[in-house]
């Protein structure tokens, strides 16, 4: 998978390397995360259920696609997806300047979620007694 989002499209050995592996570029990433701070507001939450709700694939699809966003276009805010589907619409891709600004905005988004997390993780650490 994190191929496909990695491999430099105008890089010859990236190419080379990609042809080898079989690895077919993937071009569009959308990506939806776990409702990890809805889930750690319910009241009668157990640790298990916090930490299952915590997105590792997400995450990580999002920020390979957003490494690479001179080629791959990354949305991770339904707000943006009527802007992305008229650009590919008209011209068959996003502009560069569109995918720099979604790239933008998933490590934005990203690095919000890890707070979330770490935030949940030191509450549970209080709870529990332990220190981090």
């Amino acid at each position: 998978m994190h191929g496909g989002l990695l491999f430099r499209r105008g890089h010859a050995e990236d190419q080379k390397q990609a042809a080898e592996h079989g690895i077919a570029p993937i071009d569009l990433v959308v990506v939806n995360l776990y409702p990890f701070e809805a889930t750690a507001a319910k009241v009668e939450l157990t640790a298990e259920e916090l930490i299952e709700n915590i997105d590792i694939g997400g995450p990580t699809m999002l920020r390979s696609a957003a490494k690479n966003f001179e080629s791959v276009t990354v949305v991770t805010d339904p707000a943006d997806f009527e802007r992305v589907a008229r650009e590919i619409e008209s011209a068959g891709d996003t502009m560069l300047a569109t995918r720099l600004e979604l790239a933008r905005k998933v490590f934005a988004t990203t690095s919000r979620y890890d707070g979330l997390i770490t935030m949940e993780l030191e509450r549970l650490s209080a709870e529990r007694g332990m220190s981090l």
